[in-house]
């Protein structure tokens, strides 16, 4: 029995294809297991004083609910652009908290502000009680969709402008180290803005797995698909 060549192709690249994408929703359901039995942990874990030392990992940390001892480095501070609240454009504030008795901070996120109509015009960022106790969340910094170059670069002066967070980059500029994840800041402490903190809504696993099913069955369809037609094929030729 020959096998036509186009056919043939066809199914060869179409195959892998179908296959590779049921895989790939197989590992996002796992993936999204993961993060829901992280929460699962982190919501049912007692606060975490940070004073007392900490790991660095933030994929750990992520959602633990945080109480710091420190004081907030008022003079410098960043403000995340393109953040949208509302359908307004406006920045997260970042402001450094230096932990007590130790030579490193951590980037509190006060909040959203809406951006003033002259970008040159900075908002004021002002800080009633630089030495204070906080509360908050431990989360990865905000992410964007796609990363431009030199997006991690902040701008001159103070209060400096940046897109991307990069907790290295922002160290250099500060001259001292950062823990690499932010703190969310409670909403009913005071020195803070807009505060909307999400936990973004999660596909539950079971609809990757209903996915990656659907690819697997037309995979399975393509192939009984091709044996029948070449078979056909060759039925019809060993008659003539």
């Amino acid at each position: 029995m020959k096998f036509k060549i186009i056919p043939t192709l066809a199914y060869l690249c179409l195959l892998p294809v179908l296959i590779g994408l049921g895989m790939w929703q197989l590992d996002r359901s796992e993936q999204k297991r993961a993060l829901l039995e992280l929460q699962k942990q982190a919501g049912a874990t007692e606060t975490l004083h940070l004073s007392e030392g900490i790991e660095n990992n933030a994929d750990t940390l992520r959602y633990r609910q945080v109480e710091v001892t420190g004081r907030y480095d008022v003079a410098h501070q960043f403000l995340i652009d393109n953040q949208i609240s509302g359908g307004k454009a406006g920045y997260f504030v970042l402001t450094p908290f230096v932990l007590t008795g130790e030579t490193k901070a951590v980037l509190v996120n006060r909040g959203w502000i809406p951006l003033n109509h002259d970008r040159s015009v900075l908002p004021d960022l002002q800080i009633n009680q630089a030495q204070a106790i906080i509360a908050g969340r431990i989360n990865h910094f905000p992410s964007v969709g796609i990363k431009l170059a030199g997006a991690e670069i902040p701008t001159e002066g103070w209060p400096s402008v940046v897109q991307v967070v990069d907790s290295h980059v922002l160290a250099k500029k500060l001259g001292y180290s950062l823990l690499p994840f932010q703190i969310e800041l409670a909403k009913n402490l005071p020195d803070g803005f807009k505060r909307e903190w999400q936990t973004p809504a999660i596909m539950q696993p079971e609809q990757h797995t209903a996915y990656a099913i659907q690819w697997f069955a037309l995979a399975l369809t393509l192939t009984i698909l091709f044996i029948w037609y070449s078979f056909k094929k060759y039925d019809a030729e060993s008659k003539e």
